[in-house]
C-alpha cells in the first residue's frame, strides 16, 4: 500500500492575545481550530481541540502576558494535547519568552528559569520554537530543536524612518548591554551616530536602575531609544529625562515587548519623550494606553515566519534577504 503524503497546517491559539491569532490566522487565510477551553474554579485548565489533529503540522500560539503563569501553562496543556492527538509535528510560538530575564544565575542559589521553561516545552511535546526578540539571543540553545528567532527591527525602524525622515537622527541604548542592537538599529537607519548611557544596576532590587550619564552625541538630535521590552517604564523613562537634559532635540522609544507592569504607563506618558511604538507581541490593554503610544502589527511578520517553515522556506531570509 502506497499514499502520497501530505502536508495540513493548523494553528491553534491560547486565550491570552486572541486579536493576534485572529490577524496572523488573517494574512495566512487559515481558520483558528476550533476548541474548547476553560479553568477550573481551582485554577486548572482543561483544553479539547474541536476537530481531528492527526498528522497535522500544528503551531500553537500564545502570548506570555500577565497573569504569565497561567498562559505558560495553558499553552504547555495545549502542546500535551496535541502530541497525544498524533500531531505530525508541533511548533510552539510564543511572541514573547516567558522568564527570558532569568537567563543566568547572578549570585549562587539562583535558578535559570528560561531554560526551564524551554525545558518544559521539550517534555510537552513540542518539536521547534518560534519567538520574537529574545532577551539574550543565547537563549536559543536552551531548547533542544530548532528555534526561530524574529526580529522586530524591520517593523520598528520602517515606522521611525517614515515617520522622522527629516530630523537628524541618534540611537540611544539604554544601556551597555543593549549596544549591539543600536548598531543594527544605527545600521538601519543608515549609519546615525551611537549613543548609550551608562547606568547601575543592584541585582538584588528587580525593576530597579540608576542613569548615570551619556556616552555620545545626542545635542540637537532626535534620540531613538531601543529595548526589547518595557517593565516598569522606569529605565526608559530616567533615559528619556537625561537626554533631554544632555540636549537632545526630542526621544523617541521603541521596543518590541510592551510589558507595562504597575506604573509603567503613568511613567512612559510622563517621561517627556514625542512617541513610544511597541508591537503587539503581547496584548496592551485600552486602560494601559495613552496619545503619545503606537502598537505596531507583528502578525504579518508571525505568519510569514509560520509560512516559511511550513513550506520548508528560508525564516533566515525574512531579515537578510537571502538564504
Amino acid at each position: 500500500m502506497s499514499a502520497v503524503p501530505k502536508k495540513n497546517l493548523m494553528l491553534f491559539s491560547g486565550r491570552a492575545h486572541p486579536e493576534l491569532a485572529e490577524q496572523v490566522a488573517k494574512h495566512l487565510d487559515v481558520t483558528i481550530t476550533p476548541q474548547s477551553a476553560y479553568s477550573f474554579a481551582n485554577g486548572e485548565i482543561f483544553v479539547r481541540f474541536e476537530e481531528s489533529v492527526r498528522g497535522c503540522d500544528a503551531f500553537v500560539l500564545q502570548s506570555h502576558s500577565a497573569p504569565i503563569n497561567d498562559q505558560i501553562m495553558e499553552q504547555l496543556i495545549m502542546v500535551d494535547a496535541l502530541k497525544r492527538a498524533s500531531a505530525k509535528r508541533i511548533t510552539v510560538v510564543m511572541p514573547f519568552w516567558g522568564y527570558a530575564r532569568q537567563d543566568k544565575k547572578h549570585r549562587g542559589r539562583e535558578p535559570i528559569s528560561a531554560r526551564l521553561i524551554a525545558d518544559m516545552f521539550q517534555v510537552a511535546g513540542a518539536d521547534r520554537i518560534m519567538t520574537v526578540d529574545l532577551h539574550t539571543a543565547q537563549i536559543q540553545g536552551f531548547f533542544d530543536g530548532p528555534v526561530d528567532h524574529l526580529f522586530a527591527l524591520p517593523v520598528l525602524a520602517e515606522h521611525v524612518k517614515r515617520t522622522y525622515a527629516d530630523y537628524p537622527l541618534a540611537v540611544v541604548s539604554p544601556d551597555s548591554g543593549r549596544v549591539r542592537l543600536a548598531e543594527r538599529w544605527a545600521e538601519t537607519l543608515g549609519g546615525t551616530p551611537l549613543a548609550f548611557i551608562h547606568k547601575t544596576r543592584d541585582p538584588r532590587r528587580p525593576n530597579e536602575a540608576v542613569a548615570n550619564r551619556v556616552v555620545g552625541e545626542v545635542e540637537g538630535r532626535l534620540c531613538v531609544v531601543i529595548d526589547d521590552m518595557i517593565d516598569t517604564g522606569g529605565t526608559v523613562a530616567k533615559t528619556a529625562e537625561v537626554l533631554l537634559n544632555e540636549g537632545a532635540l526630542d526621544v523617541v522609544v521603541a521596543a518590541t515587548h510592551g510589558v507595562l507592569s504597575g506604573p509603567a504607563p503613568e511613567r512612559l506618558a510622563a517621561c517627556g519623550a514625542r512617541e513610544v511604538i511597541f508591537t503587539d507581541t503581547l496584548p496592551i490593554p485600552d486602560e494601559k494606553r495613552f496619545p503619545a503610544m503606537t502598537v505596531l502589527s507583528i502578525a504579518p511578520l508571525l505568519a510569514e515566519a509560520i509560512h516559511q517553515v511550513f513550506d520548508d522556506g528560508s525564516v533566515t531570509s525574512l531579515f537578510d534577504g537571502n538564504a
